[in-house]
């Protein structure tokens, strides 16, 4: 048994252990184990075949490795340093290339087609009919029927995307943390929200700038820091000097990312082309709900139509506003004005600023109302384990136990949610062990993590976040359930390892709470007097939540088209400026500005930081958005904390996985396919 860390399989991870020296032995142990697995069994004798000695033996083979490399690249997510990524990308290529392999083995691809035909196999019923179909699909989509040359190709593709896809990530991480801005003068700070301008002075100080007599105040483009300067600075030359950054980003040297996304367009396409698809899009969604790159991009065309002359209206109503109180014509705003001004017409309009909920929303009541909400709906109960008693990679990093009403261990979960340099940006789950029903009939506990870049506390106060921080926190709780509640006795099956366009579903369900009183009382407390958000707040909350609607949808169109085009017209973008024609084909979607706005392309890590990621998927967003609006609407009807719906979405959505086709999932809940209305609804888009 190995001593290294990284392969050891025990729930309690050594986090103090996991070194970067540790990684490449460990790794490439991990590695040749796993191929010789494999190898064990494509060198089979054909008489011997079986589902066990094939399928579930495949299913096992990588299993030390998966979880190894699960612990790395979580490190490198949360904790990057010049060491740490120097290994990671060392045996990044090696782990690519197995991954790769595998479905474009032939003596393996032929045991597991002689078995999957065999009449035992044919014989195989529930969760092992579904994962020899998948793992079938898996391998043919993968190129499994492909001649050996088209093979080898395939292999190398992989690897290369691999490594232009993190070379990406690395880039947009550190032309973020490449960039401060100084502020030495209090007065151009007016605007700001207190806790923006206590943060800002910590910031400074922790990297030894200023003093006492002259005070210093340091924002760089992590959201905590960048949203407020956006949302509020009266100065504009502070706006604009962070919008200028922010849209820099993996635009300039030397963390450019043009000539990376251009590589990566191209090598899609190309594997879409060897695997005998028009574009990387229908490869991609063809087993997804969308089923197809023409569909999914009609569908998010039909939205945006649906949103179309709202849209106008409200870009027109910013315009007249800024007039009005600016003085001068209505014309076209700057860049960098859009968000401050229609926080201040938000702010006319329902007297509402988003700044007063602030001091009712302190994170440990916000997360231990979850917790308690949850309890309620879904029969868990979540213990966080004493400081110390539990290994983490971070001070700040919290550890929880759940449990369900008949107290089973179900798993255990880490929460990192404030920015730092080493760790990448906005807010994600991730998991690092699958646990599950047993074959002898037991069930192992699941582990899992979630981390965000939420306002940290400052100036001796707790941390003390915004409404949507909130619904970021619910999101990736409803993901991190997901996991958590998985009872699929094949691992790659479990969870969150369903289509991509069906996982956003359990996570922005979650959101729908963070609207309700009854909810909201749970945990919305004023930190310092523990008061309810009052009626009068409250109500100005919700009659502005569809303030500017169509512009939010329109963004999410404007992302989603934007993605799908470029990857089911890949040529179209090969050549010359890749912001003037990536801004081009969405034009109608982006808010009319001068200079005009940028698209997020150069740092749209969701594309490009993963040889797959949410490439040709980022419509899986406004997809969910139907999914979760409808099945809402079962707990409005019948109570938002009924225990008899939570039950059902735990039995028949979250405990599922992949153990069926997620249309099947829905309509087992639903007792019908999916409504946009009651999206349209929430959105303010229809009455």
């Amino acid at each position: 048994m190995s001593t290294n860390p990284f392969l050891d399989p025990a729930f309690a991870i050594r986090w103090s252990q996991l070194t970067p020296d540790q990684i490449a032995p460990a790794i490439g142990e991990a590695l040749q184990r796993a191929q010789a697995a494999i190898d064990a069994i494509a060198a089979l004798d054909p008489g011997t075949l079986s589902y066990a000695n094939t399928f579930l033996a495949l299913e096992h083979a990588t299993e030390e490795l998966n979880v190894a490399w699960s612990k790395v690249t979580h490190l490198q997510a949360v904790a990057d340093s010049p060491a740490l990524r120097a290994a990671h990308n060392a045996m990044l290529p090696e782990v690519t290339a197995l991954y790769a392999r595998i479905p474009l083995n032939a003596a393996l691809w032929a045991r597991l087609k002689a078995v999957a035909e065999s009449p035992a196999a044919v014989a195989l019923t529930g969760i092992h009919r579904r994962f020899l179909d998948e793992t079938a699909a898996d391998f043919r989509q993968a190129g499994a029927d492909l001649p050996a040359d088209q093979r080898a190709r395939l292999e190398a593709l992989q690897g290369e995307l691999a490594q232009l896809t993190q070379k990406y990530s690395e880039n947009v991480l550190d032309a973020t943390n490449a960039w401060q801005m100084l502020v030495d003068d209090p007065a151009k700070l007016a605007g700001l929200p207190p806790h923006a301008v206590v943060a800002a002075r910590a910031g400074a100080e922790a990297k030894g700038l200023g003093s006492a007599e002259k005070p210093v105040w340091r924002f760089t483009l992590h959201g905590p820091s960048q949203e407020p300067v956006m949302t509020y600075a009266e100065d504009e030359a502070l706006r604009r000097e962070t919008w200028t950054a922010a849209v820099a980003v993996g635009a300039e040297a030397p963390h450019d990312n043009e000539a990376l996304i251009k590589k990566i367009l191209a090598l899609r396409a190309e594997k879409a082309a060897l695997l005998g698809r028009a574009h990387f899009a229908d490869l991609v969604l063809e087993r997804r709900m969308a089923k197809s790159g023409a569909r999914a991009l009609a569908f998010v065309e039909d939205i945006q139509a649906r949103a179309r002359v709202a849209f106008a209206r409200e870009c027109g109503e910013l315009e007249a506003f800024r007039a009005r109180l600016a003085g001068g014509p209505v014309g076209r705003l700057k860049a960098w004005e859009v968000t401050y001004w229609a926080e201040k017409l938000r702010r006319e309009r329902y007297d509402f600023d988003e700044e007063a909920l602030r001091p009712y929303f302190p994170m440990n009541r916000v997360v231990a109302g979850m917790f308690e909400l949850v309890g309620k709906i879904f029969g868990l109960r979540i213990t966080e384990r004493a400081a110390g008693a539990v290994e983490v990679w971070h001070p700040e990093v919290k550890f929880y136990e759940l449990h369900d009403s008949r107290d089973r261990h179900l798993g255990s979960f880490y929460a990192d949610w404030h920015p730092r340099e080493a760790k990448r940006g906005g807010a994600w789950m991730g998991y690092l062990l699958t646990g599950g029903p047993q074959p002898d009939g037991t069930r192992v506990p699941h582990l899992g993590y979630i981390c965000g870049n939420l306002t940290p506390p400052a100036g001796g106060r707790p941390a003390l976040l915004t409404h949507r921080e909130v619904e970021t926190i619910f999101h990736e709780f409803g993901h991190l359930l997901h996991h958590l509640l998985g009872e699929v006795e094949i691992k790659s099956l479990n969870g969150v390892n369903v289509a991509w366009d069906f996982v956003e579903l359990p996570s922005q369900i979650m959101e729908n709470w963070t609207w309700e009183r009854a909810s909201l009382d749970l945990f919305a407390q004023h930190h310092e007097t523990g008061d309810a958000i009052p009626e009068e707040l409250f109500a100005k909350m919700r009659a502005a939540r569809t303030f500017r609607a169509a512009c939010a949808t329109m963004r999410q169109v404007q992302l989603g088209k934007m993605d799908l085009l470029l990857h089911l017209h890949p040529a179209d973008f090969l050549d010359g400026d890749l912001e003037a024609k990536a801004a081009a084909v969405v034009a109608d979607c982006l808010v009319p500005t001068a200079p005009p706005g940028r698209t997020l392309i150069k740092r749209f890590g969701h594309l490009f930081s993963d040889p797959v990621g949410y490439a040709a998927g980022y419509y899986s967003y406004k997809w969910a958005e139907v999914l979760d609006a409808d099945a809402f609407t079962r707990f409005q009807r019948e109570g938002i904390f009924s225990p008899v719906v939570g039950a059902e979405f735990v039995e028949k959505i979250l405990s599922k996985g992949n153990s069926a086709d997620p249309m099947e999932l829905y309509r087992d809940f639903m007792g019908r396919e999916p409504d946009l209305q009651p999206l349209l609804i929430r959105s303010g888009l229809e009455g």
